[in-house]
């Protein structure tokens, strides 16, 4: 079931949608909230968009600066297309004359000094402004002119209280760059979000938030991905298949080839994930074609990810076939996706796959499982991901086709990732030899809701589209690629056609 708390909690929201999601709702209101992470982040972004949904709403918010100025933070907002207007800037940040020796302190020390002056250009702040939203950056700063932990902890627990008084809901940023690597604030919090960037092998750094602490709030836990885009932050909240739990009666899909249909059992089900699999150039992007294809002949939506074959080829091919895609897409029941390999974050995908469900999707193609593999290869827990988001689309009855990759003999279902374990059913391509030339075998190993046909047939592409032929009843060894049969049979099936 969906994250619940309780409707006399009064949330903020943090101008991020998916955080909320994340945070059971947003921010409590009045309370402080630490915003912890290396530079390069994201920190300062989503403070501003916190401040910008704030003014959205007509509130007063302040962002109090002791590192950037605000010509920096004005930069930060435009290269978002954002305006700073609606938003106080105090930035307390030390005078270059400091340096001239006229101004070095003698007799007390420097952060005794500053500290005192800090602290108080910030109450005088919010007294001036009277702020419902404030954002204070950062706590290094702080934590360096308080220079020992008590002096420290005590400065942060005044601030909260001071702060909660004046009813402000409070971001500190901490970008964890002070000498010390304490967990001071982390206990005086009401909430504790981690912002994180990881360096990937190859492509671009994968960024994850995780929710740390939250009191009293039921929120979701675990790392989620997001990244940083010309408008702010985009969250990727982790999907959890089994808070959307539905039940409902699912039907069979038609491939538009009665044979095939037979032998799939009447057709592939609604709410199964099929596993297509076979070596190249077996026909497994051409059979996922056929599929969409006559979906989309019923009036149904269908949606193509295609992470190996680009868009225009498949097009192409699929035309060559007597496939028309091109026309599907036109009458928007079609949209196809090209996945860009490096460039994508599991969670980023995830939301891509169930935004086409939500769009009213009814079968959904991932071509192919290699490629979501490659695509990611420094993520774990790839197959927890394409599990976790299969269980997904089949509680809301899509029917979802993937492309799997070179099967070993007799083991349908080995590869990277355990077919078992993502795949209801399994459809078996190979190649097989036959007086001289190189034939296509198509069966079904595997099925978990209904019957299916247990026999190998012949399978063939052509101009006018795919065929599914007779029972090769009298071949034996098809799946080892060289079959021992009968000639007289094979005469019959194939006729006179010379080698």
């Amino acid at each position: 079931m969906e994250i619940q708390n309780s409707d006399l909690t009064r949330f903020l929201s943090t101008g991020v949608a998916g955080l909320d999601t994340i945070l059971g709702g947003g921010l409590t209101s009045d309370r402080l909230f630490l915003i912890e992470g290396e530079p390069g982040t994201g920190k300062t972004t989503l403070a501003l968009q916190f401040l910008q949904e704030g003014v959205r709403r007509g509130e007063s918010v302040i962002y109090i600066t002791l590192a950037e100025t605000r010509v920096e933070l004005e930069s930060v907002a435009q290269s978002h297309g954002w305006s700073m207007d609606g938003i106080h800037v105090e930035d307390i940040i030390p005078s270059e004359n400091i340096l001239h020796p006229d101004q070095q302190f003698t007799i007390f020390h420097p952060s005794e000094i500053e500290m005192g002056m800090t602290t108080q250009r910030i109450l005088d702040t919010i007294e001036k402004h009277k702020p419902s939203r404030v954002v204070l950056d950062s706590l290094s700063e702080l934590q360096l002119l308080a220079e020992s932990p008590l002096r420290y902890r005590r400065q942060v627990l005044a601030l909260k209280q001071y702060l909660a008084g004046k009813g402000c809901t409070t971001l500190f940023l901490d970008d964890r760059t002070a000498l010390s690597g304490d967990l001071q604030v982390r206990s005086v919090a009401h909430g504790v979000i981690t912002l994180e960037l990881i360096n990937q092998s190859y492509g671009c750094e994968r960024r994850r938030v995780r929710v740390v602490k939250y009191r009293g709030i039921a929120f979701r836990g675990g790392s989620h991905d997001y990244k940083i885009v010309t408008g702010g932050l985009v969250v990727y909240p982790r999907l959890v298949a089994a808070q959307t739990r539905t039940q409902g009666e699912h039907k069979q899909l038609s491939s538009g080839i009665a044979k095939l249909d037979a032998l799939t059992g009447g057709g592939l089900n609604e709410g199964t994930s099929t596993l297509i699999s076979g070596p190249p150039g077996t026909g497994k992007s051409s059979l996922c074609s056929q599929y969409v294809y006559a979906a989309t002949q019923r009036g149904e939506k269908a949606a193509m990810f295609l992470f190996e074959e680009a868009e225009g080829n498949l097009l192409i091919r699929s035309e060559g076939l007597g496939i028309d895609l091109k026309g599907a897409i036109e009458d928007g029941l079609l949209t196809i996706q090209q996945i860009d390999p490096a460039e994508l974050s599991p969670g980023e995908f995830m939301h891509t796959v169930v935004g086409a469900q939500r769009g009213g999707a009814r079968i959904i193609v991932i071509d192919s499982l290699n490629g979501y593999l490659k695509a990611m290869p420094d993520e774990r827990f790839l197959a927890t991901h394409l599990h976790e988001l299969l269980t997904y689309l089949g509680q809301h009855g899509v029917a979802t086709i993937i492309v799997g990759g070179h099967p070993s003999p007799g083991n349908p279902g080995s590869g990277s990732i355990d077919a078992s374990y993502v795949a209801d059913s399994i459809i078996m391509l190979r190649y097989f030899e036959a007086r001289g030339k190189v034939r296509q075998a198509i069966s079904v190993f595997k099925k978990r809701v209904g019957p299916h046909e247990r026999a190998i047939r012949l399978f063939s592409m052509g101009s006018d589209g795919l065929h599914v032929g007779d029972v090769l009843a009298d071949f034996h060894g098809i799946l080892t690629g060289a079959p021992s049969f009968d000639e007289e049979q094979c005469q019959l099936l194939f006729g006179d056609e010379s080698a």
